[in-house]
């Protein structure tokens, strides 16, 4: 880790990108009340850039999930019924 770290720390410092060796980071890092507080202000920062789809996108993908779902529980279903018969009541009629 050691040999490494220099090249990485060279290589980054080109791209103006700071690489830092985890003793330096135990020394400085902030207690974990601080922590959580910095996470929430993250995760408040990452939902403002999301996109939330409107209550019509909302329900024209619920609509396609519906019947998309209702449709492959009848092809299951046909499937089951197809089998069972081939399966069970015709080797029944063989044995």
């Amino acid at each position: 880790m050691e040999e490494v770290l220099p090249a990485v720390q060279q290589a980054a410092a080109a791209q103006g990108v700071e690489v830092v060796s985890s003793e330096a980071l135990t020394a400085s890092e902030p207690g974990l009340f601080r922590r959580f507080v910095i996470f929430l202000r993250d995760v408040r920062a990452e939902i403002a850039k999301v996109t939330w789809p409107s209550r019509e996108e909302i329900k024209k993908a619920t609509t396609v999930i519906v019947i998309f779902v209702t449709a492959l529980g009848l092809v299951i279903g046909l499937m089951d019924s197809i089998l069972q018969f081939l399966l069970v009541r015709m080797v029944a009629r063989i044995f």
